[in-house]
């Protein structure tokens, strides 16, 4: 991809996302977060009907009388999108690869951010970290992050979650929300997955094509690891061996739900196969009522 078509495809994810954000996600956005911390504002005077626990009793003691602590939401958010760009994130066979995919998931949680002036970060990630963003406000910031997606060029092929996750867990210090892009075709993570979740608000997204859970009738196809570069022979037209690959696809997907479960991690599930737009508002909506709910 050449820097005028890079340009033009930036452009083009911007006024689709940006759309889809002002219509549909701007007040879920803004309420789906909530509760994820308070800040403190100020000490005044008891007053009759404050709670005596947020008493301050280091100042009540010098000052002779009650004085309590008063605290307002922490409304700003730090999201910090980490993107899976290994090999296999470039397959795809229906409406888009997987990396696009990510890419205007990228787009729409960046425009999301900073329609709410948010801050936002970019870690794009193989068996190594490729790319760091630091979090930052603004549109020319959110279409920075956006060029980085679409323009990778990894010097990696495989997949480690975990050590993405650690380089998160050292570079941002400060709460915030994660969004972990990825197909998950990794293992041996969930442990960082643990820590990291119980520091930062992390939300997966998993991002799969309809080819990786069902194989066509098509006799014997010839594949090849996009990330390991081993090549094999799949005999598609057994019916016994397209039922082992969708077997094999169905405990795939329980293992990431059961992983994300036991993490407390909210998993979103997309697909290339189908638009992406209504179970992202779907997912975000539902955050936002969890979030009304416990904030009540």
């Amino acid at each position: 991809m050449n820097a005028r078509e890079l340009i033009r495809k930036v452009r083009r994810l911007e006024i689709r996302t940006r759309r889809l954000v002002n219509e549909s996600l701007a007040g879920s956005y803004h309420s789906m977060f909530r509760g994820r911390g308070m800040e403190f504002a100020e000490v005044r005077a008891y007053s009759l009907g404050d709670d005596v626990r947020t008493i301050d009793w280091n100042v009540s003691a010098r000052m002779g009388h009650p004085f309590v602590k008063k605290f307002t939401e922490e409304r700003e958010l730090t999201v910090v999108l980490v993107v899976d760009a290994s090999g296999s994130k470039g397959f795809g066979t229906h409406l888009a690869t997987k990396l696009e995919l990510s890419a205007e998931i990228a787009a729409l949680l960046a425009f999301s951010a900073i329609r709410n002036n948010d801050r936002v970060g970019l870690l794009l990630f193989t068996d190594r970290v490729e790319r760091f963003l630091p979090p930052r406000k603004g549109r020319e910031h959110a279409l920075r992050v956006l060029r980085e997606v679409l323009a990778v060029r990894p010097a990696g092929r495989g997949t480690r979650i975990a050590q993405a996750l650690e380089y998160v867990q050292h570079v941002v210090t400060k709460r915030s929300v994660v969004f972990l892009i990825s197909d998950f075709q990794d293992e041996d993570y969930e442990r960082t997955l643990r820590v990291v979740a119980r520091k930062h608000d992390v939300v997966a997204v998993s991002v799969t094509d309809p080819r990786e859970s069902a194989l066509p009738k098509a006799g014997l196809i010839g594949v090849v690891d996009p990330e390991t570069g081993d090549a094999g022979v799949i005999d598609a037209g057994s019916s016994a061996v397209r039922r082992a690959y969708t077997e094999f696809s169905r405990r795939f997907r329980e293992t990431l739900r059961a992983t994300m479960r036991r993490a407390s991690v909210d998993l979103l599930e997309l697909s290339t196969g189908e638009p992406y737009e209504m179970p992202m508002v779907k997912f975000f909506r539902e955050r936002a009522r969890r979030a009304t709910r416990a904030g009540a």
